[in-house]
């Protein structure tokens, strides 16, 4: 058995593990690459493997960095069967044609005002596409271990994270290899902790928070005074935030808030995302895979007034007063939230907040990182207003979280590759392992190719 890595090194985006054994090639994940101009043009290069020789994807879930790559793995020839757990079916038919749709959008935009230096500029793959590669999907249960051959294996088991998220454990002939795919927070108020693994002889685990631990402060209590602060103000808060995951966490605190009366109970705010809201029903139909109830799986879903048409989140940007408007993508990368931060980043009295972990590269790193104003459809907008990043919002384990997690192994592995982070992220995270377990550990680069004997 031997593993490539083709993405998600030296970055957190783009995830592919090319898997190779007795004549069978497995792709592990097919993630866009996103952030920097220099890792997104890798998107547009052909893959270093040929899709057609490709006998099977697995998905680990489905965020676009670890699926958005399907449309054009088919469009270019893969014809086998991509294998998931069936909410992360369920999402990818929701995340992959909003995809091309929004590349369409882009590269059409582009064209009409000429802000490409591409005559025509095209988007990198459309809706079409994306539709196609929706009837690869098929769905595997946790637990369920899948026979690819004879002699090798699959079982997915949860990874927390995200709605579906898995762990996959790569079983051939007693060599066991584990992708931990996002790991999850131990103590998320809607997810599921990550599977404790006792053994594998291979790990390969991401390391985005690596370097780092969440802040211990109550999540709902420094969301809950950013709030008031705001809005007494006249103010209004702006929450990038993906569609998939930490939407239906800010909406389950913003619905605790207003139980507690710790906000007012009047206060609009405003789902403006279709995706985030049909995620939203989605968490609703897949209930046994997160910890709500019911009941508080209905509150969730009723936490906001929801915008569905151009013209209602563009009358959201016409009124001044004080709101809270939820709004896609998590990295401020595209969709509707640019239309309100092109709006209300300009004024001091409005306060952004980013609810998760922000790659370099992307329009929420500079944000956070304190950018005095960003570009927006081709023009730079003033930023005055107050940025908030909560990483203890965020859907990743940070570093404490990996390691207590890793406390569950009887034995080391033989070797253990982290990617899926920022080099110092990973590298930080590497030297803590060696310190406390004394395991081996390798920061891979990108296309590195490991022989597992």
């Amino acid at each position: 058995m031997d593993i490539q890595f083709l993405g998600a090194t030296g970055t957190v985006t783009g995830s592919k593990y090319l898997v190779a054994v007795d004549g069978l090639r497995v792709l592990v994940d097919c993630g866009l690459f996103q952030g920097y101009k220099t890792l997104r043009l890798r998107n547009w290069e052909p893959l270093p493997v040929s899709p057609a020789t490709l006998d099977a994807v697995v998905l680990t879930h489905a965020h676009l960095d670890h699926s958005g790559y399907l449309p054009l793995l088919v469009r270019d020839g893969f014809r086998g069967k991509v294998y998931c757990t069936a909410a992360t079916r369920d999402l990818c038919h929701l995340l992959l044609p909003d995809s091309g749709r929004l590349l369409e959008e882009e590269a059409g935009y582009a064209n009409r005002h000429a802000t490409s230096k591409h005559t025509p500029a095209l988007p990198l793959y459309s809706e079409a596409d994306a539709v196609r590669a929706l009837r690869t999907l098929v769905p595997v249960d946790f637990g369920h271990v899948l026979k690819l051959s004879h002699d090798l294996s699959i079982e997915f088991r949860r990874a927390g994270h995200i709605l579906g998220a898995a762990m996959l454990r790569i079983q051939h002939q007693g060599q066991v290899l584990t992708f931990s795919g996002d790991l999850g927070r131990l103590h998320d108020p809607l997810m599921m902790p990550p599977a404790p693994i006792e053994e594998t002889d291979y790990l390969v685990l991401e390391s985005t928070y690596g370097d780092r631990c969440h802040a211990a402060d109550d999540p709902i209590a420094t969301l809950g005074k950013l709030i008031r602060d705001t809005t007494a103000h006249g103010g209004v808060v702006i929450i990038p935030s993906f569609a998939v995951g930490r939407a239906q966490e800010v909406l389950y605190y913003i619905h605790q808030l207003k139980q507690r009366g710790e906000i007012p109970s009047v206060l609009p705010v405003y789902l403006n995302s279709p995706m985030a809201t049909e995620a939203t029903a989605i968490f609703q139909r897949h209930r046994h895979d997160h910890l709500l109830s019911a009941k508080e799986t209905d509150a969730v879903c009723h936490a906001a007034r929801i915008v569905t048409t151009v013209e209602e989140s563009i009358a959201l940007n016409r009124s001044r007063a004080p709101k809270v408007i939820i709004a896609a993508s998590g990295m401020a990368t595209g969709g509707r939230v640019l239309h309100h931060l092109a709006a209300f980043a300009p004024d001091a009295r409005n306060t952004i907040v980013f609810a998760g972990f922000q790659a370099g590269g992307t329009r929420g790193a500079a944000l956070v990182g304190g950018a005095p104003n960003i570009k927006i459809f081709g023009e730079y907008v003033p930023v005055r207003a107050k940025v908030v990043q909560m990483d203890n919002l965020s859907a990743h384990a940070d570093q404490q979280e990996i390691l207590t997690w890793l406390g569950n192994f009887k034995r080391p592995p033989r070797m253990t590759y982290l990617t899926h982070g920022e080099p110092s992220a990973a590298d930080a995270l590497r030297l803590r392992i060696e310190e406390r377990y004394k395991w081996p550990c390798r920061v891979p680069q990108y296309r590195d190719r490991e022989d597992l004997r």
